[in-house]
């Protein structure tokens, strides 16, 4: 996951500041998940509690940036070029929404204070949002890659 990122990064970085940001957003994401999952969730409760919230506080803010800013900007490029690629993102931001929505559910249950039985459940809630945000960087990235990476030759003319 760690290495998606850094070839997005390669491939995008420098492009706008936007998505650079958004895209040091993802690789801090990964960093806490990769944390969080190396974690033993019934051993240090206190630790744990605290590096799951940094996690969860990281995931909303990338998840409200990426629905906030970045798709709003990406969809009026796209509109202004006016070559298919709104068409692309009336297919990819609902499946992002829905995605988002099961981070959200997550966030939900692990935010705050966590059970016993939740943090017993961690490990396998951990690999499910984990294969959630990597879906979500694939389709992220096919977005930037059609409505700003294909427009950037046409921006600089």
């Amino acid at each position: 996951m760690l290495e998606g990122c850094k070839t997005a990064q390669e491939r995008w970085g420098g492009v706008h500041k936007l998505i650079d940001g958004w895209l040091n957003g993802r690789q801090e994401l990964i960093v806490l998940f990769c944390n969080l999952s190396a974690s033993k969730p019934l051993s240090a409760e206190q630790h744990l509690g605290s590096a799951i919230q940094r996690f969860c506080q990281s995931m909303m803010d990338y998840c409200s940036a990426g629905h906030f800013e970045i798709y709003e900007q990406l969809i009026n490029e796209a509109k202004e070029y006016d070559d298919g690629g709104v068409e692309l993102a009336s297919t990819l931001v609902p499946k992002l929404d829905a995605l988002t929505g099961r981070c959200v559910d997550f966030n939900d249950t692990y935010d705050e204070h966590c059970t016993f039985e939740q943090l017993a459940q961690l490990p396998h809630d951990l690999s499910a949002i984990g294969e959630i945000l990597e879906e979500r960087f694939e389709l992220e990235d096919q977005l930037i890659a059609r409505l700003h990476t294909a427009h950037r030759e046409l921006a600089t003319v």
